[in-house]
């Protein structure tokens, strides 16, 4: 679930985008029980501003990056990479984009505040830092 401002802009690469069309067009959302996140992640991907990699601000998350968020109700800060499917490993903290905070991830700039539906309630985080952009470090195509 995206938090308050649901106006703000998403950046994305036209590489990204393609990337994350292709992997949504291979989902059966009929058979799968909770996609709502997934229809989320559909209507910012179609509301997307598409941006050269080159462009895109430092303190966007967008796929790959590498994020530290601190809980606010705990006040414990964890570190997180972006990931596609294939490349997720709860072992390693790198979510997978489909997963549903995954999804809640992109877009999110440093000093936002995330809200995320789990289920005891309600979850809030706070981007605290962008440690790895792919497109601010110049990793165009990873």
């Amino acid at each position: 679930m995206k938090s308050s401002d649901e106006a703000r802009t998403i950046f994305i690469t036209d590489f990204d985008l393609g990337r994350l069309e292709n992997l949504l067009g291979k989902i059966d959302m009929t058979k799968s029980r909770d996609t709502s996140h997934l229809e989320d992640l559909e209507f910012e991907l179609g509301r997307a501003e598409i941006v050269d990699p080159k462009k895109i601000p430092p303190d966007v998350i967008t796929m790959n990056s590498r994020v530290r968020l601190l809980d606010i109700d705990s006040e414990e800060e964890k570190v997180y990479t972006l990931v596609f499917p294939h490349d997720a490993d709860p072992k390693e903290n790198k979510i997978s984009i489909l997963a549903p905070i995954g999804t809640a991830l992109l877009g999110y700039r440093v000093g936002d505040i995330i809200t995320w539906q789990v289920p005891g309630g309600t979850r809030q985080f706070k981007v605290v830092e962008i440690i790895y952009q792919p497109e601010a470090a110049g990793d165009y195509h990873r």
